[in-house]
């Protein structure tokens, strides 16, 4: 690893930069004196997020060229990543945590037809926002903008880490296999967990660190 590299963690949907996750992994890259930066992608509007917004986002915070990036995502942070890493050339790798691959393909399903026609019609949809531990609107500008997203169109040759549950019940492992197996830089790493990958934490670092040479 370069001493100039810059390592930068996305949090998943309806979460927040003190997760779990991002505490555990904060203080694993601070034992060994990196800083891993951890930007709020609610930005205090969570109605109004968008895959748009958080790709803009990330995109303005990256430190000045030619500085390497590393980007660390978790579910929708790791969807988010691909996409980042896909169009910005000062990314150098991409770590992604049960990455949120065809979320609308799995998410809108488990909400019903009626649900989301609702939404559509309404324009708002209430969902329980993990880190703020509460139920917050979400606009439908949401879905309309993540339609927009092929995932066919992430083909950049970018070394890359899937760690995934095979007992994920919000995006099952088959997301991650099917973009791993069309994609050769790509190495997936299968555990024995769920979406939230709690209790493989340790097992998460120790790939993180062989593959980014820590």
């Amino acid at each position: 690893m370069d001493s100039t590299d810059s390592f930068i963690y996305l949090h998943g949907f309806a979460s927040g930069p003190r997760s779990a996750k991002a505490k555990y992994l904060g203080d694993r890259f601070q034992s060994l004196n990196i800083n891993l930066q951890t930007p709020d992608l609610n930005q205090d509007d969570f109605t109004h997020l968008t895959l748009s917004r958080q790709i803009q986002q990330i995109q303005a915070a990256f430190p000045p060229t030619p500085q390497p990036v590393t980007l660390i995502g978790s579910s929708f942070g790791g969807l988010t990543a691909a996409w980042i890493g896909e169009c910005q050339a000062q990314v150098k790798r991409l770590v992604l945590l049960a990455p949120a691959f065809q979320f609308l393909a799995h998410w809108l399903p488990k909400l019903g037809k009626e649900q989301v026609q609702s939404w559509q019609t309404e324009q708002y949809l209430s969902v329980y926002h993990y880190g703020a531990q509460q139920m917050l609107p979400l606009h439908y500008g949401f879905v309309t903008n993540a339609v927009q997203y092929e995932e066919t169109k992430l083909q950049r040759s970018l070394p890359t880490l899937i760690l995934h549950g095979r007992i994920d019940e919000v995006i099952p492992i088959q997301a991650s296999r099917s973009f791993a197996n069309q994609r050769p830089w790509v190495k997936l790493v299968e555990l024995d967990s769920d979406h939230a990958l709690a209790d493989v934490q340790p097992r998460i670092w120790q790939e993180i660190q062989t593959f980014c040479q820590l």
